[in-house]
């Protein structure tokens, strides 16, 4: 299965971001600059299953391209653990900080809909049922108008939630490319735009993916003004019916975090947790990798202190 993350018109996305992208057999290859330096960091996310051959392909590559590690997430559901780890850790490969949680969440599209709701927490039931009576509405909407809407909503959710995110320029390039530009060329586009109003008024906006069957929720940007109304459990609902409509057989809700609100939101859904290989750094440069890894550590620190004594900008 492919992931959006690993599409050409991703690729595309990738390189007029600014990111050098290599094409490998096995994949598409992010490359990034570290400041002040000659070296590199590749990024291999979402790419498949690991093997020998793929493994020593990426080393010699990296080699060349003056890479220090090269990141791997693998998409694929885990299937024989212990020989894919012995395999990873053959090849030079350690864990690594996680760009994507190691579990996600499915959710079966193939069910009908009536399985599906009857399978949900009985309080995920009732708030879609309570969205349902005050009458918020949820709908497919790309036009502009709804997608500056969404920008200021992801503006406020950030602040709100204190949690960095791409900025503005970067979801902007985003829609243009995975949206418009496939629309534009009659092709069917990878990003769609759901929104629930109430009061006339979009109050909760998710971009959806669309790709090889499977349905992905990314990004979801929301206000507190109508929280009671609880538009964000009818859109859930309604994004799970969308990915039916369009044939999906299955949504994958984008990770996992266990214990954190949002995680326990998707968990009303019934949704079946996947498990898949974890982070790890393929290690090129060994000596330069370890002060990098130093560095790495300082820096998140600092960071979380700064959250914690309240003197980060949270920008959008």
């Amino acid at each position: 299965m492919t992931h959006p993350l690993q599409t050409p018109v991703w690729a595309e996305f990738r390189r007029k971001w600014g990111n050098e992208v290599v094409e490998t057999p096995f994949g598409f290859l992010t490359l990034h600059r570290l400041p002040f330096t000659s070296h590199k960091i590749g990024m291999f996310i979402k790419g498949p299953e690991p093997s020998k051959e793929m493994l020593d392909w990426l080393k010699a590559e990296g080699k060349k391209l003056n890479v220090i590690f090269i990141k791997l997430e693998p998409n694929q559901p885990s299937s024989d653990p212990g020989s894919e780890l012995k395999l990873l850790e053959s090849s030079g490969s350690v864990r690594g900080k996680t760009l994507f949680t190691p579990t996600t969440f499915w959710i079966d599209l193939t069910k009908s809909e009536e399985e599906l709701l009857a399978s949900f927490h009985p309080k995920t039931r009732y708030n879609i049922r309570h969205a349902q009576k005050k009458g918020v509405e949820v709908l497919e909407d790309n036009s502009d108008k709804a997608f500056e809407r969404y920008l200021s909503l992801m503006k406020e959710t950030v602040i709100r939630d204190k949690f960095f995110a791409h900025n503005e320029k970067y979801h902007r390039l985003m829609w243009e490319i995975l949206h418009k530009s496939l629309i534009l060329n009659h092709k069917s586009p990878i990003a769609h735009l759901l929104v629930a109003e109430y009061n006339h008024e979009i109050i909760t906006a998710w971009i959806l993916f669309e790709c090889e069957g499977f349905l992905y929720y990314p990004y979801g940007a929301s206000t507190h003004k109508y929280k009671n109304v609880m538009a964000n459990n009818l859109m859930m609902w309604e994004a799970i019916r969308f990915g039916k409509r369009l044939g999906c057989h299955t949504f994958d809700l984008w990770g996992r975090e266990p214990g954190k609100g949002f995680t326990r939101f998707k968990e009303g859904y019934n949704p079946l947790v996947i498990e898949f290989l974890g982070t790890w750094d393929l290690v090129i440069n060994k000596k330069i990798y370890r002060a990098y890894r130093i560095a790495e550590k300082i820096r998140w620190i600092t960071l979380r202190l700064q959250a914690e004594l309240g003197l980060t900008k949270y920008r959008f």
